[in-house]
């Protein structure tokens, strides 16, 4: 573990924390560190910055509630940069979106990735900016029953096709069925990370459980 005396703060007494969600690990913003803050962070076990804008200490989430909770912090090579591991309550940009990072400059056009948030995000933009034509806009116009009903039918359809003991059929409706389900999700307001931090509790249950068998 290295010591905060041996963190390289810059001229100004600064040092840059990447702070990354520990659940999905989404870079979630990049802000600074002064030894104060560190130590803050450390003893209060949530981020505490300093602003360069206002030239002053700010704990993350003190007027929004959008807190982040410290899991662990990790020096580079040099110990003159941070990466703060955090479960976060909110968002983590004062924008009101999950990541600071969140406006594509160049992605190469052979490496084009698929990402469950970027499904998300795109369904987000479905609900708020209604596209005419849309199969996404037609079930949040038509609301929770009609939503409801497609999730239903797709459960079935995902049953029907591992009783037919077809891989293809079944892979095939499961990412019908994720569809829906993240379109219910963004419907009532629920968030990827909700699902990710309730897998992470019952993780944390299944291992004690596990452990106690074994003794």
């Amino acid at each position: 573990m290295v010591d905060i005396d041996r963190i390289r703060f810059d001229a100004q007494g600064l040092v840059p924390a990447i702070v990354q969600d520990y659940y999905t690990k989404k870079v979630l913003t990049l802000a600074y560190m002064n030894r104060e803050s560190l130590e803050i962070s450390i003893r209060e076990n949530r981020t505490c910055f300093w602003s360069r804008s206002r030239k002053c200490l700010w704990r993350k989430g003190e007027s929004s509630g959008n807190v982040q909770h410290i899991v662990d912090i990790v020096a580079d090579c040099d110990a003159d940069a941070l990466v703060v591991q955090v479960v976060k309550e909110g968002p983590a940009c004062h924008l009101g979106t999950d990541s600071c990072f969140s406006d594509p400059i160049y992605t190469a056009p052979d490496r084009v990735p698929f990402a469950m948030d970027g499904l998300y995000d795109m369904l987000v933009g479905r609900k708020e900016s209604k596209k005419e034509g849309s199969y996404t806009t037609y079930l949040f116009e038509s609301g929770t029953d009609k939503i409801l009903k497609k999730v239903g039918e797709e459960c079935t359809e995902v049953i029907i096709g591992a009783k037919n003991d077809s891989k293809e059929e079944t892979v095939y409706e499961i990412a019908d069925l994720c569809y829906h389900v993240m379109v219910l999700m963004v419907h009532m307001g629920i968030r990827i990370d909700d699902v990710v931090a309730e897998l992470a509790k019952r993780h944390v249950v299944d291992k004690k459980v596990k452990q106690q068998r074994m003794q």
